[in-house]
């Protein structure tokens, strides 16, 4: 029997192994965003599992790579910041002063880049009090460290549990969570020293989970730090409601509380919504916890997906993927093509093989472009000689410049976006058009970006 807070702690493990995919769709989609493009994993005809990069080596062709996802990841960044970014502050003063602290123009372009790959943005925002001077703090969160129920609200009305993981050393653990009190900094230590690998949770087998992501979420990645989970539930609670006319004050109390009544007061029983947070150790152990204590009421996190169509995610890296994937192998296929054309075929007479050499001698020698091919005239008239034909032209530029016009087309982001010079006897004004169009065509996601700015901002506000 598990008490009602292994059973968050549970739930937030839950949380975290269904959203797999989407941590898995977001590596693939960074490796292919940053150039590691040949590594998708396939099956051969005899049933095994091979990487593209090494069944293209066992045939004997190099793969090559034009890495366009990361141009266009760069130009969108790049065009948000110059319209969105640079030059504009927000109106309200005390936002300002926090985006001036915490550089937020550089930490939401990196936003951004994130929200391309993974079609996720997440945020978090933390006051903390400095030298007596209240301050706040906002950083980016990690798509690895972040867990929500499944939601399907666009604006995330639907969230109910929220968290992250965290993994700080003992001290800083310590520091944050002991709340002045030595005898509870005392017993965090003693949680996190007396064996505690082997008191671990796992709830894998009850959710059917994989065991690996269990070690994800247990477990630090750094194994000199302590893992702790921050878990923030909706809750419903009962109070009761203090009205007193006389000071025209509203008191929330728990419902049992003993209230003296006077003839200006007036009590009734209530059902309140409030965000609880929680942190617990790998063990199961309740480390601290308190209701939100800020003005908004909820948790710190700001949390945007797009697009969220039946509670899936899917990005704008993800959409060109099989583009980018058509034009490296057509590109392959030019330079292998190339290659045999330039080099041909060697007619080797059997006859003529000199002595001490097999033919596997005569191979490595024809690869080097400087090899000396000995061969023995002793053994017949016959001498090796080199065939070769002109094949480059069979359609595969073609072929290229097809597929980064379809690219270009899925997306939005045309040359006129990209900064690309204009074909002679354009006019000025059919290129600015041509730039007016393609940011247009990317005005969603920017549009879902800024909304995602906006209730970060409002949430500073609201401190």
């Amino acid at each position: 029997m598990i008490n009602d807070n292994q059973l968050i702690l549970h739930n937030a493990y839950k949380a975290w192994c269904q959203a797999s995919q989407l941590r898995n769709k977001r590596r693939r989609n960074k490796r292919f965003t940053y150039g590691d493009q040949w590594n998708d994993v396939i099956s051969t005809t005899s049933g095994a599992t091979i990487s593209e990069y090494e069944l293209y080596l066992k045939g004997g062709t190099t793969p090559q790579t034009n890495n366009l996802i990361r141009q266009m990841v760069k130009t969108i960044v790049g065009r948000y910041r110059t319209e969105f970014i640079n030059g504009k502050t927000p109106t309200n003063k005390n936002v300002a002063t926090v985006h001036t602290l915490n550089q937020l123009d550089e930490l939401d372009s990196r936003a951004l880049e994130e929200f391309l790959i993974s079609g996720t943005a997440v945020q978090r925002i933390d006051p903390f009090s400095n030298l007596g001077q209240r301050q706040v703090k906002v950083t980016n969160v990690n798509l690895n460290n972040f867990f929500v129920n499944a939601i399907e609200d666009p604006l995330a009305r639907d969230c109910e549990m929220v968290g992250q993981l965290h993994d700080m050393s003992l001290p800083q653990l310590i520091k944050l969570l002991a709340q002045g009190s030595r005898d509870k900094a005392r017993w965090i230590r003693r949680i996190y020293s007396n064996n505690s690998n082997e008191r671990m949770l796992d709830f894998s087998h009850a959710i059917g989970a994989d065991s690996h992501q269990g070690m994800s979420f247990w477990r630090a990645a750094d194994s000199a730090k302590c893992r702790a989970i921050e878990v923030w539930t909706l809750e419903n609670r009962e109070v009761t409601l203090c009205h007193d006319r006389e000071k025209a004050q509203v008191s929330i109390l728990p419902p049992n509380a003993r209230v003296k009544k006077t003839p200006t007061m007036t009590t009734r029983f209530d059902i309140v919504t409030t965000w609880h947070c929680r942190w617990f150790s790998p063990m199961g152990d309740l480390l601290a916890e308190w209701d939100s204590p800020w003005a908004h009421g909820s948790h710190p996190f700001v949390i945007k997906f797009y697009p969220l169509t039946d509670g899936e995610v899917h990005s704008f890296v993800e959409d060109i993927i099989d583009q980018q994937k058509a034009v490296n192998q057509i590109i392959t296929l030019i330079n292998n093509i190339m290659m045999a054309s330039a080099k041909g075929v060697l007619v080797f007479p059997e006859t003529a093989l000199p002595d001490g050499f097999t033919w596997e001698d005569i191979r490595r020698v024809w690869r080097d472009c400087n090899g000396i091919l000995p061969y023995n005239p002793n053994y017949g008239s016959s001498k090796p000689e080199q065939i070769s034909v002109n094949n480059t032209n069979i359609g595969a530029y073609e072929m290229v410049k097809l597929q980064m016009q379809l690219l270009e087309e899925i997306l939005g982001v045309t040359g006129a976006l990209q900064g690309k010079s204009t074909v002679n006897g354009n006019s000025a004004t059919l290129y600015q058009n041509e730039t007016t169009n393609a940011v247009i065509a990317l005005s969603d996601i920017f549009g879902t970006f800024t909304n995602f700015r906006q209730n970060r901002d409002s949430k500073i506000a609201s401190l």
